[in-house]
C-alpha cells in the first residue's frame, strides 16, 4: 500500500534556490526537491557526500500544496574588502537575495512506510538544525504534520486538512465562491503538461554539489469545506 508523509512549511521568510550563483540568489515559489531532502538529510543526520542515502531521499516522490502564496521580495547583503580577480587590491560586491515571506506549505513525501516513519522521528527530533533554505529561516511552527497517511500522494493533497490558521482562515475565504490551492507533483516524464525542474540532488559536499533534472505537473485543487478546521467560515 502506498504511505504519504506530510510535513508544514510555515514560517516568516523561506528561499528556494534553483540558480543561486554569484551576486543573484533567487528563490521558487514553492519548496524544491534539493530543499525538502537537505532538510530530511540534516534531520537524519545524513552527511552532505553521502551520496547513497542522498539518492535514496531523492528517490522519494514529492508534491507540495500552496496553502498560502508567499510574498516575493528582495534584500541586499553587501560584502567589504573582496579580492579582486587581479589579486591587486579589494572591491565592495552587493548581491541580491530573494525569498517568499508570509508562505505556508503542505509538503508530502510518497515512499516505502519504513522509510517514512523514520523520517516522522527524525523530523520531529533532528539531528542537526533545521531552516529553510538559510540558516536564519527557521519554522514558525512543528514540521511533523499529521502521521503518515495510507493514500497516494494525489490523495493527500487533495483531501489533506488546509494548515492555515485559524484566525486567518475567515479573512482568507469570506466572501469568495471557491478557493484553488496550486499543487506542484513529480511526474513521469512524458506526462503531457509536465515541466522540467533541475533541482534533484545527487551530493551537497561543499565545492561539488551536483544536480539533475525531474519533471513536474502544476496544477490545483478545490479547497472544500472538508479541508477547513471545523470553527472557521466555510468557502461555499
Amino acid at each position: 500500500m502506498t504511505h504519504t508523509l506530510t510535513l508544514c512549511f510555515d514560517a516568516p521568510m523561506q528561499s528556494w534556490g534553483l540558480r543561486s550563483r554569484g551576486v543573484l540568489r533567487d528563490t521558487a515559489r514553492e519548496p524544491t526537491k534539493s530543499g525538502v531532502v537537505g532538510l530530511l538529510a540534516a534531520a537524519a543526520g545524513v552527511e552532505r557526500d553521502d551520496e547513497a542515502r542522498i539518492a535514496a531521499l531523492a528517490a522519494l516522490r514529492l508534491g507540495v500544496r500552496v496553502d498560502r502564496e508567499g510574498l516575493l521580495e528582495r534584500d541586499y547583503h553587501t560584502t567589504q574588502n573582496v579580492p579582486t580577480t587581479t589579486g591587486s587590491g579589494h572591491r565592495t560586491v552587493v548581491s541580491e537575495r530573494y525569498y517568499l515571506a508570509d508562505a505556508l506549505f503542505l509538503v508530502a513525501i510518497e515512499g516505502p512506510e519504513t522509510l517514512l516513519s523514520e523520517l516522522a522521528d527524525a523530523v520531529t527530533n533532528p539531528r542537526w538544525p533545521l531552516f529553510f533554505g538559510r540558516r536564519a529561516f527557521v519554522p514558525a511552527r512543528p514540521l511533523f504534520d499529521s502521521g503518515l497517511h495510507a493514500g497516494s500522494l494525489e490523495q493527500v493533497l487533495s483531501e489533506h486538512r488546509w494548515l492555515e490558521h485559524s484566525d486567518r482562515a475567515g479573512a482568507t475565504i469570506r466572501g469568495q465562491q471557491q478557493i484553488a490551492l496550486r499543487t506542484v507533483i513529480d511526474c513521469p516524464t512524458g506526462t503531457v503538461g509536465a515541466e522540467p525542474r533541475y533541482d534533484v540532488p545527487r551530493s551537497f559536499a561543499h565545492g561539488v554539489r551536483r544536480f539533475t533534472t525531474r519533471t513536474v505537473l502544476v496544477g490545483e485543487v478545490p479547497l472544500t469545506d472538508n479541508m477547513i478546521p471545523a470553527g472557521d467560515t466555510t468557502c461555499s
